[in-house]
């Protein structure tokens, strides 16, 4: 019963697949049509790639030529790049741009030497990154510039930088994208620290000539009225007992002559200054003295820290003893319950572009240290202006003085100082050159015999107290009252065979020949003259150098009894 049926589906199978036969079966026509429609599909896709081939290859040329025209304006980007660095680089104003968010995009080559960082290393940095510290309004400048759009313009910053403290004038522009909105900050910055600094210098010798002007008027006349006074004085001293009442009366009347010759000297000093007269000198043991000398009878102790090896400094010794005393004296007078003063000395080497404005090379430092009430931040700035002190019996004029010698000197003085905590004045001297310092010339003996002299000064007041210490040491005198007349008299005496053994010449006169003058016609007459030259102005290039003058020693005005014998022994001494 299995087998008829299989054989009916095979059957049935058959007849499908025939049917399936026939209805394949093409005609000749059609054949060969399809075979041309398929030919023309094998052309179109040929047709077809070629096209793309040729679409490719452009495709690749256009590329190309994009690509090298990118590249070109890449090179010149770069190129305006370079060229605006270079130009930015050119201004002596720090330049910067700044993105909204403070953080520098492009800086100058001047920027970059002001922070002292490569540009590199500023660039996505902030103001915090960059200074160590600055004012408050150099930040809040920027918010303003970007929220309001609003130039900010010659705006004064203090900044800290590895120079220290600057100060900056700063300009900040808007810097708008392409929707108008304010997308950065373009700034410019001038360092006028030193420009203010010299204004202040400026200012300050503008003072002193005004001030030097009023010292020249007085000195001349103040001197003469105190060498009258004080010669007086010491000379009364020798005809009473030291023990006399008197006496003491006497000498605190000449410590006080002494006191007022001081301050007109320091006013002269600071005012109209005079060439210091330098030769090669170590301070090591000159500043222990020196500060011993002014702090003896006090309560006050000094503690030294001096280098062994501390350099030899070019140097007016009287300048910068006068220097060193007052600054200590400043010092003790702040510690009225007592203490100690720190002294230090070392050497030190100031780079170009310093703090103090100092030409680069080789310095000592000298610090005076105490532990006082200290200077206000409102009194700081002040300190080295003539008369100004914050104590009522002082005569505002030593830190002044102080600060006059050692510019003179080609050198620097600071201060700091905080109140409560006590202050600090540093000293920069430039280092000498030469090897050894020069010693000091000895004084000859303390004898001289009965001498001969002439004295010329314009006023008689002058003459008539020199007149009489002169007589009280034993010695004659003739006065006259300017150089012409000086020089008649001294003629007539060495054609008389009674030469003068010694004249005095007042370096001033006015209205006449002065001693400068005078000493030269001396000389013509008899060269070997013995000459002392007497002035007020002991910073006075003859006074400090008068040998070079043609004089052979120096008496200051004023003078007493014990000052005026021991410039004559000095050069009678020489003979």
């Amino acid at each position: 019963m299995g087998k008829p049926a299989a054989r009916d589906e095979q059957e049935t199978l058959r007849i499908k697949l025939k049917h399936l036969q026939n209805d394949f079966e093409l005609t000749r026509e059609e054949y060969e049509s399809t075979s041309r429609r398929y030919l023309d599909i094998l052309v179109e896709l040929k047709n077809k790639n070629e096209q793309l081939i040729d679409l490719q290859k452009n495709l690749e040329k256009l590329v190309a030529s994009r690509t090298e025209q990118l590249e070109k304006t890449q090179q010149v980007l770069q190129q305006k790049s370079e060229e605006l660095q270079v130009m930015i680089d050119c201004s002596p104003a720090m330049i910067f741009y700044k993105d909204s968010k403070g953080r520098y995009v492009r800086v100058n080559k001047a920027f970059a030497e002001f922070t002292g960082m490569p540009i590199k290393k500023i660039i996505g940095k902030t103001n915090d990154q960059v200074f160590k510290s600055a004012d408050s309004g150099f930040v809040a400048d920027d918010s303003t510039v970007i929220s309001t759009g609003e130039a900010v313009v010659d705006q004064s910053v203090n900044v800290s930088t590895t120079r220290g403290e600057r100060d900056l004038l700063v300009t900040k522009l808007p810097y708008h994208g392409d929707e108008g909105k304010t997308v950065g900050i373009v700034g410019f910055a001038l360092d006028v620290t030193d420009h203010r600094q010299l204004e202040y210098e400026k200012s300050k010798v503008i003072k002193l000539e005004s001030l030097g002007v009023l010292a020249g008027g007085i000195a001349h006349d103040f001197n003469n009225i105190l060498t009258a006074i004080l010669g007086n004085i010491s000379l009364s001293q020798t005809m009473v007992e030291h023990e006399d009442e008197i006496f003491r009366r006497l000498k605190n009347a000449e410590d006080a002559c002494l006191k007022a010759k001081d301050l007109t000297q320091q006013l002269l000093t600071f005012a109209r200054g005079g060439t210091p007269v330098k030769k090669t000198t170590s301070l090591r043991e000159m500043i222990k003295e020196i500060t011993r000398f002014a702090l003896s009878g006090s309560n006050v102790r000094s503690c030294f820290e001096i280098a062994d090896d501390l350099k030899n400094v070019d140097v007016d010794e009287e300048q910068i003893t006068q220097v060193i005393n007052n600054l200590v004296l400043n010092a003790a007078q702040s510690m009225p319950e007592g203490g100690v003063i720190n002294v230090n000395a070392g050497n030190v080497s100031l780079k170009k572009n310093n703090a103090f404005s100092l030409a680069p090379g080789d310095y000592i430092k000298i610090s005076i240290a105490d532990r006082g009430h200290g200077v206000s931040p409102e009194d700081l700035p002040h300190i080295f202006d003539p008369f100004f002190t914050t104590r009522e019996s002082a005569s505002g004029m030593g830190s002044a003085t102080a600060w006059s010698i050692v510019k003179r000197h080609g050198g620097h003085i600071t201060i700091e100082s905080e109140p409560d905590n006590g202050s600090v004045f540093e000293i920069y001297l430039p280092t000498s050159s030469a090897g050894r310092s020069e010693t000091k010339e000895a004084a000859g003996d303390n004898n001289s015999p009965a001498l001969n002299i002439l004295v010329m000064d314009d006023d008689e007041m002058v003459c008539d107290i020199a007149g009489h210490i002169l007589t009280h040491l034993g010695h004659s005198a003739e006065f006259v009252y300017e150089g012409e007349e000086a020089v008649r008299l001294f003629g007539q005496a060495e054609n008389n065979g009674k030469p003068f053994d010694l004249v005095i010449l007042d370096l001033t006169i006015p209205g006449g020949m002065g001693g400068k003058q005078t000493v030269v016609r001396l000389r013509e007459i008899n060269p070997e003259v013995k000459a002392l030259v007497s002035s007020g102005y002991s910073n006075d290039p003859v006074l400090t150098n008068h040998s070079r003058y043609g004089f052979d020693g120096v008496v200051t005005k004023p003078f007493n009894v014990d000052g005026l014998r021991k410039s004559m022994e000095a050069v009678i001494a020489r003979r």
